[in-house]
């Protein structure tokens, strides 16, 4: 990740590039251990207490949580009003061992040593300081204790056919996200993050998502042409005077187009570690 010093005045934004509207909550709450941390399950036993940082709907946490049963699972996240939709889907789905608060990831609310796992999905790649977070996520965890984070890298994402629109989304994208402090490279980074916070005991693994049957294309450029002029994304594009309205339109254009091809096809890679505290 660029230095904080390097960011100028946007090196204190920290602020989370995707947002909480509706086409972004569709694609999170399609995230289970199999499609999103596959690498982590087969350590998961019963007993172990996990943290779950960044953990958006929730839904990743409470497949953990019916993984360690009886062990606690404790996800934590910035938006209070995402934090109480997941305590409601943990109460829906009957996991008692799952509950959901309000949490900073510089600034845990646990005592040290009190967790087995530690686990962020998609979280360091929106940090202007992942290396303090991973500092932070070191200290709760218990002597011998497993770190397990995995972040996409939005400079290995291909798609065919070629479109000049999702290009330009691309690009923009990059720019969003660098100007909000975070990193969309991330995937690649992990490695040095971690080592940096002082984990020395690393294994580094990586796995892709791919989107191509009809109904994938369908949910996912259709969630993106959402995003593109709905979201947070979008807001923050214009104010950052990366964007204009008309521009992501068009770029909605193209994400629909794409959806709508029987040849689309879109890889994401991430980047995965897993390392012993």
């Amino acid at each position: 990740m660029v230095a904080d010093d390097a960011r100028g005045e946007n090196a204190l934004r920290d602020e989370y590039t995707h947002g909480h509207h509706a086409s972004v909550l569709r694609i999170h709450s399609w995230r289970t251990v199999d499609n999103s941390a596959a690498y982590l399950a087969p350590h998961l036993t019963a007993g172990l207490d996990v943290l779950d940082v960044g953990s958006g709907p929730g839904t990743i946490t409470i497949d953990l949580a019916r993984r360690v049963r009886p062990g606690r699972v404790i996800g934590v996240d910035a938006s209070q009003e995402i934090v109480a939709k997941a305590n409601g889907l943990a109460a829906s789905e009957a996991v008692s061992n799952a509950e959901f608060r309000v949490g900073d990831a510089y600034a845990l609310e646990f005592a040290d040593a009190s967790f087995d796992v530690v686990h962020a999905h998609q979280v360091l790649q929106h940090l202007a300081r992942p290396v303090d977070a991973l500092r932070e996520f070191r200290r709760v965890l218990r002597p011998g204790g497993l770190l397990a984070v995995r972040d996409v890298d939005y400079g290995g994402v291909i798609w065919n056919p070629a479109s000049a629109g999702l290009s330009r989304w691309l690009e923009l994208y990059h720019d969003v996200h660098e100007w909000n402090g975070g990193q969309p490279r991330a995937g690649r980074m992990l490695k040095m993050w971690v080592r940096g916070a002082g984990f020395t005991e690393i294994e580094a693994s990586g796995s892709t998502w791919v989107f191509s049957s009809a109904l994938e294309r369908e949910w996912w450029g259709g969630s993106w042409a959402e995003r593109a002029t709905q979201s947070q994304f979008a807001a923050h594009a214009i104010e950052s005077g990366h964007a204009h309205p008309a521009e992501l339109q068009r770029i909605a254009a193209a994400w629909r187009e794409w959806a709508a091809d029987e040849n689309g096809w879109f890889l994401m890679p991430h980047g995965e570690i897993l390392a012993r505290a």
